[in-house]
């Protein structure tokens, strides 16, 4: 759970806004679980601007063709201090520090020709020109059955492990999948584990048509993969992650995580990629929904909206204690159903939406964190369609047959009441009870049951 500057800033963060943002998750949600600040791409690249990438850009270099914050941007950085200063600060708010880096080697080490530290070698013989990146300038592959190509890799991993970098979000990793990128990214990591003390995390990006084939491979080698392309504020790109999140949510494991992106909430665009200055597009309730199943899907949690200079509402949404207790707290998730509903079933373009019923298991956090529902069910209820609907699914499918005649309470998770707020109640009586909720369209109910 943590802040990522990409979705406010794209290319173009500053060491004050960063900090701004850490004092400003210190202070109002590192209570509740968020706990990391990342600097997303290009902060070694001094012309850097909104929307868009530059060719050739004079990228901020050491004598190794290892990336250096612009001191311009962050200039705690210069003099070679690189991001340890920045990093320093970030850990005494008690906060974990993390950056972004694209897959190879600058094209700029490559022209220049530069040594790879602790070796004989150069850029210029460990460069693969071939597999580049589709979208960014900055840089070429690497060459695997080169030796110096890991020595690369070691050596960069080794300089951020030394800054005190707790998380690395690596892109242009799988979309293609560059299974030996990955691996030689995850190799570099784990010597800098070793000679450091310091954990890494290693998040992979983007992930366009990733196939859950590769689990087993990415288990072994990431703490996180994104499962889709990048996503903004539309409500298509929230309904399109159902789909994939359904897919995904059964393989979660502790420690191994599928990615469903950066949540576009609160103040974006100030310099982004995409669009202009805004606070999050999407509704209020699409806004809920997305958080509920990000959290029922188990998928990490980072933020896109400046923190200092979003709405209150959307602090207050990012500061529900929900949100850790189900993504630390649960197992078995899964989606239940997901029905089509039409205003006239013989007529296909009377379509209205999906009625989508997800449930979990509560449990304890692998921390050792009590649960706070001990046997107790998270539901959620979600509407895709676009007006108000009622939505009832049976009780026993969602606590088992021979639990539905027990007596069970009912809590919503985004009221924290009783569910007054969604009309949410049990209908009938004993194992023929339903659960029943008015829900907004594009909207959901989250609720959790609990045995009495």
């Amino acid at each position: 759970m943590g802040w990522n500057s990409w979705d406010s800033y794209g290319t173009t963060v500053t060491e004050e806004e960063v900090l701004s943002n850490a004092v400003a998750m210190h202070d109002n949600l590192l209570a509740v679980g968020w706990d990391t600040v990342v600097v997303d791409i290009a902060w070694y690249d001094p012309t850097a601007r909104d929307h868009g990438y530059n060719e050739n850009a004079p990228l901020v270099l050491d004598g190794y063709g290892r990336q250096l914050p612009d001191p311009a941007r962050f200039p705690s950085a210069a003099g070679g201090k690189g991001f340890g200063p920045l990093a320093d600060k970030i850990h005494a708010l008690g906060l974990k520090f993390g950056i972004h880096v694209m897959r190879g080697i600058p094209r700029l080490a490559v022209e220049r020709d530069l040594p790879v530290l602790g070796t004989s070698y150069t850029a210029g013989q460990i460069v693969d020109r071939e597999h580049v990146c589709s979208w960014n300038p900055d840089n070429y592959g690497l060459d695997h059955s080169h030796p110096g190509a890991q020595a690369w890799y070691d050596a960069q991993v080794d300089q951020f492990a030394a800054w005190g970098v707790d998380y690395l979000k690596v892109d242009d990793m799988q979309t293609p999948f560059y299974s030996d990128e990955i691996a030689a990214y995850h190799r570099a990591i784990s010597k800098a584990e070793r000679t450091s003390g310091r954990d890494i995390v290693l998040s992979l990006s983007p992930g366009g048509w990733l196939p859950t084939t590769h689990l087993d491979f990415l288990r072994a080698n990431a703490e996180l993969w994104r499962i889709s392309d990048d996503l903004w504020d539309r409500w298509s790109d929230v309904h399109h992650q159902f789909t994939r999140l359904a897919r995904w949510a059964p393989l979660q494991s502790q420690g191994h995580w599928a990615d469903a992106d950066m949540l576009p909430l609160g103040h974006i665009g100030l310099r982004a990629e995409r669009g202009a200055n805004r606070q999050c597009l999407l509704t209020p309730d699409e806004q809920r929904t997305m958080l509920t199943l990000w959290s029922m899907g188990r998928s990490p949690l980072m933020v896109g909206g400046d923190l200092p200079t979003s709405d209150a509402s959307t602090i207050a949404m990012l500061g529900n204690p929900a949100l850790i207790e189900v993504t630390a707290g649960s197992r078995e998730n899964r989606e239940l159903i997901r029905e089509g509903v039409y205003g006239d079933w013989s007529d296909e373009s009377s379509y209205l939406g999906d009625v989508i019923v997800w449930k979990a298991e509560s449990a304890d956090w692998a921390d050792g964190t009590p649960s706070a529902h001990p046997q107790g069910v998270y539901v959620a209820l979600f509407w895709t369609g676009q007006t108000e609907r009622r939505v009832s699914v049976a009780l026993k499918s969602l606590v088992g047959i021979e639990a539905a005649d027990k007596e069970w309470g009912l809590s919503d998770l985004w009221e924290g009441s009783s569910g007054t707020s969604l009309q949410a109640r049990l209908e009938g009586r004993g194992a023929d009870r339903d659960l029943v909720a008015q829900v907004p369209g594009h909207g959901v109910a989250w609720l959790v049951l609990d045995p009495s």
